[in-house]
């Protein structure tokens, strides 16, 4: 029986196991796990509930080749180019600016959390040249490629998941209370 102690000892894990993955084996992602993830990026809320992102899954040969062009997926068999669509984004009304961005993060960090729980690794990539892919992905003018998750089975060692004790600063540098 799952209770809600249960489950956020389980959330709490799988944040805590999730780290970056740059060596990936060749499995292809089964299409019910890529279903999953992509379930975790539908329900994952945006601003004004606008859901001003698309999401494009490449995973053909041809398709990563294409990626490749504009950044590194480190042999991964599945990549995400996530994208903001300008014509769907909230705009704040004080500054005019836009949530997509934004938006397309939360998307990002529901589907990341998802493939650690499903026993996947990922990369967040955002070391890349977006006009390589609006090019070769022919993307009309409203779609920024803002990042692109890199999603596949780890080839790598799991991640200590007490690393944060000595990898973050401390919550005293991190948080203040009204008052800096």
């Amino acid at each position: 029986m799952i209770t809600e102690r249960t489950s956020y000892y389980g959330f709490y894990q799988y944040r805590k196991k999730r780290h970056s993955v740059r060596s990936y084996t060749n499995q292809k992602v089964e299409p019910e796990k890529l279903e999953q993830i992509l379930e975790a990026a539908h329900v994952a809320p945006t601003a004004a509930n606008l859901q001003p992102v698309h999401l494009l899954v490449v995973q053909s040969e041809e398709g990563l080749a294409k990626i490749s062009k504009a950044a590194g997926i480190y042999g991964a068999p599945m990549a995400i180019i996530v994208c903001a669509d300008h014509n769907k984004a909230w705009t704040r009304p004080f500054d005019k600016k836009q949530s997509g961005d934004i938006d397309a993060s939360i998307l990002t960090d529901h589907m990341m959390l998802q493939a650690t729980e499903l026993g996947l690794g990922t990369v967040w990539v955002c070391y890349f040249q977006p006009d390589v892919l609006k090019q070769e992905f022919n993307l009309p003018a409203n779609l920024e490629p803002v990042n692109i998750l890199v999603v596949g089975y780890s080839d790598e060692e799991d991640a200590d998941t007490n690393r944060f004790d000595s990898q973050r600063i401390p919550m005293s540098q991190l948080v203040s209370y009204e008052n800096l």
